[in-house]
């Protein structure tokens, strides 16, 4: 989205005679550095220019950006470094349908980082090639929202464990085939934080690291535009901290926003990002993305610098860790999710929409609002991948586009308030068992807590539960991406309602949906009779059958028609099958039998098989699905 830009050739001069000197000073020289250094500058500096040109002694920022660069490369590991190389030569590698994530706090799930080593057998089990581990920085207590209050990009909560131990970690993950994943939560750091510290203190330098207005007068002209995302912590944007001042803090008062208007921002936080990288991290999860960039009359949300930010970063990664990639998050409008979704920004996102609308699906027992997004919204740029979820560590919110609701004739509005009311067990004859979470009454404004097994209904039927568990992970597992499990799903956890009895977590009932690992629902895993073994076969068939179906290689997806309101279907080609096969995926959301006549797939040769189960089906005498069945066919399209 990006116009081109570029360095003009006294720039350009500038950064390497910078370079040169600090080469003459000790820096040693490097060939791939340099290599990278003549594809990359250009584009840096342009975007560099763009975000900070009209400041005075911009070009000296650049430089030492370069140079910081450089001495992060020399610095990175032998090791990461011939990962680089690698994934240089297989720049898709994580668009392979191998591929399956698990996400998990590590002091919930695994106590620590050793407790987390030791599950490594466990994962290799499962499947994982992916392992996103939760906020594991260094954050105050009890202000640190669950590890989003950062006081440390450096260290490791000393609760968790050591650098060392992470690093340690990162390797043994490597060595077995997955990938490490962290938060790089860069819209904000703790109050506690070392430079909010100084701040606080008057240092001008470090003043300049965040939002901080003397007086009302300037929050009071941003607040006029800008929305409050946490009423229940605190009213407005801005929080007044000790001596008067005020500070933007989006989010907790505890957590103060970054002023990357700054480029001295940049280049701090360019710093951690490459430090975590040269640590053994793969992902960085890209965090509150949305919100990192400040402009007076805007909302503050989204703004094209957010995305030349995003753009910078990448750049100085493709120079210093060229392997890494960057993990959308951004809960936001579909059509803003879908900018940041692209080489040069976040090669992987979170698939917001697709995960609310399985919920929604599940409610109504209609696949309209599902069947059109994934017709509409789900093809993104080559080269990038969904991260597709049934839940994550986060709320439930109800991030559909109102546009895209009346055309089935649905009030947005309404509709949201119906599916809060169906998730919070307020409406009759709900299944579910969620809690809301910042429950809004003068808005209306609500959002959903929950394991997947209770907002499935595994504490009213486990039966029926472990179907809609399943049913559910079919969509995630087959849409296009990396699938991804919130551990804990894959063997039917419920929800903690003690929750409330935990320091600091009383009044964030998120906390109800990241209970401690249970040890004696996996002790049931390899047990089919129990609702625990029956969810963990079925996923594990899931991962089997579609690491070995190439048609569920990639992204790219072919909506299809059942006409029938209960089933939503939809084809996956892969990437390049030579059989030239496709897989039909058809789930019946229903709570009653299903069938499809023939001329439904009179575009496919009659003869298809179901990967799942291997049965063999005649498409020429159509299909019955049973309620919230899914079949995954093999077909043919005629020529």
């Amino acid at each position: 989205m990006q116009e081109s830009v570029s360095a003009d050739e006294p720039t350009r001069q500038h950064v390497l005679s910078a370079l040169s000197r600090e080469r003459k000073a000790g820096l040693r020289p490097d060939p791939d550095f340099d290599r990278r250094l003549d594809q990359y500058l250009p584009l840096l500096a342009g975007l560099f220019s763009s975000l900070y040109g009209s400041r005075p002694g911009w070009q000296d920022q650049l430089a030492a950006l370069i140079v910081q660069s450089a001495r992060s490369w020399q610095e990175r590991p032998v090791e990461l470094k011939a990962l680089d190389a690698e994934r240089e030569g297989n720049s898709g590698w994580f668009r392979s349908h191998t591929m399956l994530g698990g996400v998990c706090y590590v002091d919930r799930y695994a106590k620590s980082l050793e407790g987390v080593r030791a599950r490594i057998p466990y994962f290799k089990e499962l499947g994982l090639t992916y392992l996103h581990l939760m906020p594991l920085f260094l954050a105050p207590e009890p202000h640190s929202d669950g590890g989003y209050a950062v006081s440390s990009y450096r260290e490791v909560n000393p609760k968790l464990g050591t650098m060392e131990q992470l690093r340690s970690l990162s390797a043994e993950l490597r060595s077995n085939g997955i990938s490490l994943v962290v938060d790089f939560i860069f819209n904000h750091t703790s109050d506690e934080h070392e430079w909010a510290r100084k701040a606080a203190a008057g240092d001008p330098e470090y003043g300049g690291y965040y939002w901080i207005f003397p007086d009302r007068t300037m929050p009071d002209a941003f607040e006029q535009n800008v929305r409050e995302i946490f009423p229940e912590n605190h009213s407005g944007s801005f929080i007044q901290m000790e001596d008067g001042r005020w500070v933007w803090a989006t989010f907790h008062t505890y957590q103060w926003d970054l002023n990357y208007a700054n480029p001295d921002v940049f280049r701090a936080m360019a710093g951690e990002m490459l430090f975590l990288a040269n640590q053994g991290v793969d992902i960085l999860r890209m965090d509150a993305l949305a919100f990192i960039w400040k402009q007076l009359g805007t909302s503050c949300e989204n703004l094209p610098e957010a995305h030349t930010l995003l753009r910078a970063f990448n750049a100085v990664c493709r120079l210093a860790a060229p392997s890494l990639l960057f993990k959308s998050e951004a809960i936001v409008h579909p059509d803003d999710v879908a900018l940041y979704i692209d080489p040069a920004e976040c090669q992987i996102s979170y698939n917001p929409l697709q995960m609310a609308l399985i919920w929604e699906s599940l409610a109504t027992r209609d696949v309209s609002l599902l069947a059109q997004a994934l017709g509409r919204r789900h093809n993104i740029p080559e080269g990038t991948s969904w991260v597709n979820y049934v839940r994550s560590h986060d709320d439930i919110g109800w991030t559909f586009a109102d546009e895209d609701a009346a055309e089935l004739g649905i009030n947005g509005f309404d509709h949201r308030r119906f599916l809060n009311s169906f998730y919070v067990n307020r409406f009759p004859g709900s299944f579910a068992r969620g809690v809301p979470f910042q429950d809004n009454p003068r808005t209306g404004d609500c959002r959903i807590s929950g394991t997947t097994a209770s907002l499935c209904g595994m504490e009213v039927n486990p039966a029926e539960a472990v179907e809609r568990i399943l049913l559910a992970h079919s969509v995630a597992f087959s849409t296009g991406g990396i699938p991804l499990l919130y551990l804990g799903d894959e063997v039917g956890q419920v929800n903690d309602y003690a929750y409330a009895q935990e320091p600091g977590h009383e009044d964030d009932s998120r906390w109800v949906h990241r209970p401690q690992f249970p040890a004696e629902q996996y002790a049931r895993r390899t047990d089919p009779g129990t609702p625990e073994g029956a969810v963990y076969t079925g996923l594990q068939r899931m991962v089997e059958v579609r690491a070995n179906a190439p048609e569920l290689a990639g992204s790219t997806l072919i909506d299809f028609e059942t006409g029938n309101r209960g089933v939503l279907a939809y084809q996956r080609p892969g990437e390049a099958t030579a059989r030239g096969t496709r897989v039909l995926v058809l789930a019946n959301f229903s709570d009653s039998p299903q069938s499809l006549p023939a001329d439904t797939f009179g575009g496919f040769a009659a003869a298809a098989v179901d990967l799942l189960s291997e049965a063999r089906l005649q498409l020429d005498e159509g299909v019955t699905l049973l309620p919230r069945q899914y079949i995954w066919l093999r077909v043919t399209p005629k020529p």
